[in-house]
């Protein structure tokens, strides 16, 4: 029964055919990702080139195979998702949690790409109190029939907010007296040496290049977690969790 309702989910959460897909943001619809088939020219391909630029959609080119697998109609060269959830807006999502009493505690995902890892943090940020989840427009996992069943249906209670730039994200939560921790090796400072129990947003960085240095430079602290065997790093929702259940236990 789930995996009949994701595949229907993922059928009834597309687009395919390039006049329609314009229309769709155009429309003011959720796209999620846009995927665009390699060497595809036109004039209607450069329109819908021009209003994904200017709407800031999540794009990637893909060979004509995996769209064939995507759908069996005419897709015309271009198949576009659309998120089975509403995305948050950022200043509202922070003064509502501001608001609301509750000590904030944020999750800032640094253009993180897989679906599967997305899911994986959505499910333990419901399962650990996280406020919301803050995620760049471009280059980031889309929200899809993956990320919901690996997410055991949490991303359907944990607010997700799409930004332009993170950067930007970092300053206004600064700005609103949120603490940016950032998860990374490039430190001698332990987690464990941290104070979480305070308003706070922890950043995680991407499966393969993690945070990107120019987000290193604009944060207030930052952290890696104890290794001991000769693997030099966790996969990136375990590193989360680890993260995660630590505010938890400090602020238990």
């Amino acid at each position: 029964m789930v995996f009949l309702y994701l595949c229907a989910m993922e059928k009834e959460h597309q687009i395919f055919g390039i006049r329609a897909i314009i229309e769709a943001i155009q429309a003011g619809k959720e796209i999620d990702k846009v995927f665009i088939q390699k060497d595809a020219q036109g004039d209607l391909m450069r329109d819908l080139m021009k209003v994904m630029k200017q709407k800031s959609i999540n794009f990637s080119y893909v060979p004509v195979e995996k769209l064939n697998r995507l759908t069996p109609n005419n897709h015309q060269g271009a198949v576009a998702s659309i998120a089975p959830i509403s995305f948050y807006n950022l200043e509202e999502m922070v003064e509502t949690v501001l608001e609301s009493g509750k000590t904030p505690l944020f999750l800032i995902l640094d253009q993180l790409s897989d679906a599967r890892n997305f899911g994986a943090i959505i499910r333990t940020a419901e399962c650990t109190g996280v406020s919301g989840i803050i995620i760049q427009k471009q280059g980031s996992a889309p929200v899809n029939g993956d990320t919901v069943k690996t997410s055991a249906g949490a991303v359907f209670n944990v607010p997700i907010c799409k930004v332009e730039h993170i950067k930007d994200a970092i300053f206004h939560l600064q700005g609103s007296g949120i603490k940016t921790v950032a998860a990374t090796e490039k430190t001698e400072s332990s987690l464990y040496d941290l104070n979480l129990n305070e308003p706070v947003a922890i950043i995680m960085g991407s499966e393969d290049r993690g945070i990107n240095p120019s987000v290193l430079k604009i944060v207030d602290e930052k952290a890696k977690l104890p290794m001991f065997g000769t693997i030099g790093s966790l996969n990136v929702s375990v590193a989360c969790g680890a993260f995660l259940y630590e505010a938890v236990r400090q602020r238990a």
